[in-house]
C-alpha cells in the first residue's frame, strides 16, 4: 500500500505541476490498519490521509465553525488569492489572478482554485473528492502495480475508495484528504463528519497524532510486548455490544501512556486485560473518558499540537452519558454484557 501511494504521489507531482489545483503531498498512512492492529482482517480499511498545501497564487485560511457543540470541531478552508505580480509568487508563465484583466485570465489561464473546487470562497468537500476520483482513475494506468492488479473504484461523497485485487489477494484503500493545522500532526480532513455535514465543513482530526503514538510505542516495546493483541482482543470482543472501537482504543492508549511498555509482555497479558477492563468500568461509572489528544499534557515529545489543543480542557467522550441517565442505564447494561 505504502509504495502504490508513493507512485501515486510522484504521479501526481507530474500531473498538477502547473495547475492551479491542490497540492497533494506524500501520503500518510493512519488508522488501525498502519497502528498495526485492526478488528477483523478479512475487513481492514487501508487508510491514507493526503495533506493538501495550496497552489501558486492562493493560500489557505482555516476558520473554526462554531456553531452547536459537537465533540470533534469543525473548520472552513477558506481560499484567498494572493498577488504575484512581484517577489516570491511571481512566475513567468503565470498570470496574476488579482490584478490582470479578467479577458486576459479567460482566454491565457486556466482557472483558480475558486472556480474549480470551491463553494462560496471555501473548499468544498464533495468537488475536491469528485476531482480526486478523476485523478486517481486517469493516473492508474500509468503505474506499475496497474499491470498485475484490477483496480475497482467504490462510491464515496467525501474521500475516494478503491479496491485494488490480483486473483490472490484483495485491498480496499480509502484516500482522505485535508489541510495541516499550521506546523502541527492535527488536521481538518474530509472523514465523514455528523449527519448531514455541509459541503464546506471539514472535521478536525487527530488520526496522524495518534498514528505517531502507536509508532513511539512501537519504538520503545520488547519483541514479545502483546499491547496491540490486547487492544485487538477487546475490541474483536466488544464488536455489536455498544462500545464504539475508538472508546477501547482510547482506553488502550491511555493505558500505554502511564503503564511502561516493559510490562505489556507476554506474561502479563491477563493483568493488561484486567487493566482495560477496570478502567472501562471506571469511566462508565464516572461517566467520564478523556480524549487521548485533546488537552492531553502527557504526549511524546515527537507529537506536535495547536497550541489552543495542547492547553485546552480534556474533552469528556462520555458527555452523553453524564446529560441523559438513560444513555448511562444503556452504558451500564452493555458492560455488564462485555
Amino acid at each position: 500500500i505504502t509504495n502504490l501511494m508513493d507512485n501515486y504521489t510522484v504521479y501526481f507531482g507530474h500531473v498538477l505541476s502547473n495547475s492551479f489545483y491542490p497540492v497533494l503531498q506524500r501520503a500518510i498512512g493512519v488508522g488501525s490498519a498502519f497502528e498495526g492492529w485492526s478488528p477483523r482482517e478479512q475487513d481492514v480499511v487501508y487508510s491514507v490521509l493526503i495533506p493538501m498545501t495550496p497552489p501558486r497564487g492562493h493560500s489557505f485560511h482555516l476558520e473554526l465553525d462554531t456553531e452547536g457543540q459537537r465533540p470533534v470541531r469543525n473548520f472552513r478552508v477558506r481560499v484567498q488569492l494572493e498577488c504575484t505580480c512581484t517577489g516570491e509568487q511571481q512566475s513567468e508563465n503565470m498570470l496574476c489572478f488579482l490584478h490582470s484583466p479578467e479577458e486576459e485570465l479567460r482566454s491565457n489561464q486556466d482557472p483558480s482554485l475558486l472556480d474549480t473546487l470551491c463553494t462560496d470562497s471555501y473548499l468544498d468537500v464533495q468537488k475536491t473528492a469528485r476531482w480526486f476520483y478523476q485523478l486517481v482513475r486517469a493516473i492508474w494506468p500509468a503505474l506499475p502495480q496497474s499491470h498485475n492488479w484490477n483496480f475497482v473504484l467504490l462510491p464515496s461523497r467525501r474521500s475516494c475508495q478503491f479496491k485494488v485485487t490480483n486473483g490472490r489477494e484483495s485491498f480496499r484503500i480509502e484516500m482522505l484528504f485535508g489541510v495541516r493545522r499550521g506546523e502541527s500532526d492535527i488536521f481538518v480532513s474530509s472523514q465523514t463528519g455528523y449527519a448531514g455535514t455541509p459541503r464546506t465543513l471539514w472535521p478536525e482530526t487527530y488520526a496522524v497524532a495518534e498514528m505517531k503514538f502507536f509508532k513511539h510505542i512501537a519504538g520503545q516495546a520488547p519483541p514479545d510486548s502483546l499491547h496491540l493483541r490486547c487492544l485487538q482482543l477487546f475490541i474483536r470482543v466488544q464488536l455489536g455490544i455498544g462500545f464504539s472501537t475508538y472508546t477501547m482504543k482510547t482506553i488502550v492508549m491511555h493505558l500505554l501512556n502511564t503503564i511502561p511498555v516493559s510490562r505489556w509482555r507476554r506474561r502479563h497479558f491477563l493483568q493488561r486485560l484486567g487493566d482495560i477492563n477496570v478502567k472501562l468500568r471506571c469511566c462508565v461509572e464516572e461517566k467520564c473518558l478523556n480524549h487521548f489528544v485533546i488537552g492531553n499534557k502527557k504526549l511524546p515529545e515527537e507529537i506536535s499540537l495547536p497550541q489552543d489543543i495542547a492547553s485546552s480542557e480534556p474533552l469528556n467522550l462520555f458527555h452523553h452519558l453524564a446529560q441523559s441517565p438513560a444513555a448511562h442505564l444503556q452504558a451500564k447494561s452493555e458492560y455488564q454484557d462485555l
